[in-house]
């Protein structure tokens, strides 16, 4: 039993000291999470020149993560149900830890992408877990003040991740250069897995828990199939195989479908499907976010390949879009309750026009853009895209109802992880498979970009009107 000298506190709930520490520790996971997410963005230029592997293996160091942490994340989530959440929060976080290692050690571009599945793996088992663990460790009236954190932490881990990612390489500790990067996550990982086990409540879970693995290695399989599709014709043209990838995993989600229909658990709620709202949220979510993680990641390119810079370097050129989403997503707080989804589109316009002003201006310049012409570019779209990231779901679940708020909210997340995964696959498969340099490329894949969002815009409608008046209380 925890000491109950607070008047103010339930017997039930740890020591404030005690209570502020466990937010640390799940803020550190996801922390960790989100860097190793977004740093191959900046190094897969570097890791390609260094292992080989060619345009397959930069499009898969990033894919590969997004795909497995996509797949598993609601399937963690009911495991933590079911086993205990502190058990699958170190089982996920010595994992993660250990892929980790592997990352930093492999030899070859076969064995990276291995790893970087682990990882994505591992992180499934522990992100969905962190939420319960803070619901039963805060009293309720409380609580907000934790999770008022999540927004400026995880900003500043998106502004910092990549730039911490080229300062390791540039600066080539012991030799190690972008091995570094994930190396350095065994005194995080270790430093994050010694406080966990420390301090977070042991709960013995629900085995009655109904977990659906045929469902989770169904959807894994339509997502490996589509992706390596994907890979295999930006890599080596449009042949029979490729072709014959994309169609199994057509064929695959349609089991996974016709599985979500008569499974007694499925992934998600029979009930949200026949939401207009949320299923409307679920698609445009899935079809801009792909956009937007390949645009990420093309820009990177044009940046490395394009102009020349270092890995530093880029992530410094990326500074002023990381400010505009950490900008944006605070204002976007502020303003959800009263614009509702009409603040998505302000999102989708904004980003659109940062996109064409960035693909005007390499069309014009090409590989001679100087550092500060892309500023305003970069900013215009890191506002936009700020602008959508948390009212886009925010919006999405304005009319479900409550209890069907935590596998609607399991799902969304989900679901942009795997448009992560496809979006750096597909827009770098069109990037690829441009002829003309790193310019035309870099046009061609903006191109797709805008014409995606501007598909976006008039499907907002499609969407509730506000989100739930409980979220920005």
């Amino acid at each position: 039993m925890y000491d109950t000298d607070e008047t103010k506190r339930s017997p039930a709930h740890p020591p404030a000291r005690t209570r502020w520490a466990i937010l640390g520790v799940v803020l550190a996971a996801d922390v960790l999470d989100l860097l190793d997410g977004t740093i191959t963005n900046i190094a897969a230029p570097t890791i390609t020149r260094d292992l080989g592997g060619g345009p397959a293996l930069l499009q898969w160091l990033g894919a590969s993560y997004a795909l497995a942490l996509g797949v598993l994340l609601v399937l963690g989530g009911r495991l933590g149900d079911k086993y205990g959440r502190r058990r699958l929060f170190l089982t996920g976080l010595t994992g993660f830890t250990a892929a980790s290692v592997a990352c930093g050690l492999a030899p070859t571009p076969e064995v990276l992408v291995a790893a970087r599945l682990a990882q994505g793996a591992f992180g499934a088992l522990v992100i969905p877990q962190g939420f319960g663990i803070l619901g039963a460790t805060w009293p309720r009236n409380e609580i907000g003040k934790a999770y008022s954190l999540f927004g400026p932490v995880m900003g500043l881990s998106a502004v910092g991740g990549p730039i911490l990612a080229g300062l390791l390489i540039d600066a080539d500790p012991a030799g190690l250069g972008w091995r570094a990067m994930f190396l350095i996550n065994i005194v995080l990982g270790g430093a994050a897995l010694l406080a966990a086990a420390r301090l977070l409540p042991r709960d013995t879970g629900d085995r009655t828990t109904t977990v659906d693995v045929p469902g989770s290695a169904l959807l894994g399989a339509t997502m490996l199939a589509a992706l390596a599709g994907l890979i295999e014709g930006a890599a080596h043209g449009w042949t029979a195989l490729p072709v014959l990838l994309l169609v199994a995993g057509l064929a695959l989600f349609g089991a996974f479908c016709h599985r979500q229909r008569t499974a007694s658990s499925p992934l998600i709620r029979p009930s949200l499907l026949h939401n207009r709202g949320f299923t409307s949220g679920l698609l445009l979510g899935i079809v801009f976010f792909a956009a937007v993680a390949g645009l990420l990641y093309v820009i990177s390119l044009f940046l490395q390949l394009g102009l020349g810079r270092s890995p530093a370097g880029a992530a410094t050129a990326l500074m002023p879009l990381s400010a505009g989403i950490v900008i944006a997503s605070i204002a976007g707080y502020r303003l959800i309750a009263r614009l509702g989804r009409r603040l998505v589109l302000v999102g989708f316009l904004v980003t659109l026009a940062g996109t064409a002003h960035l693909l005007t201006l390499v069309a014009v310049s090409g590989t001679d853009t100087g550092s500060w012409a892309l500023v305003p570019p970069l900013l215009v779209i890191g506002l936009g895209m700020g602008a959508c990231f948390g009212s886009l779901y925010d919006v999405t679940v304005g009319d479900i109802a409550p209890e069907e708020a935590g596998s609607a909210g399991g799902s969304l997340g989900a679901v942009q992880q795997l448009a992560n995964a496809i979006g750096a696959a597909a827009v770098t498969a069109v990037y690829f498979r441009t002829d003309g340099g790193a310019d035309r490329a870099t046009v061609v894949s903006l191109t797709v970009v805008a014409a995606i969002t501007l598909l976006c815009c008039p499907l907002v409608r499609l969407l509730p009107l506000k989100a739930p008046e409980e979220q920005h209380h």
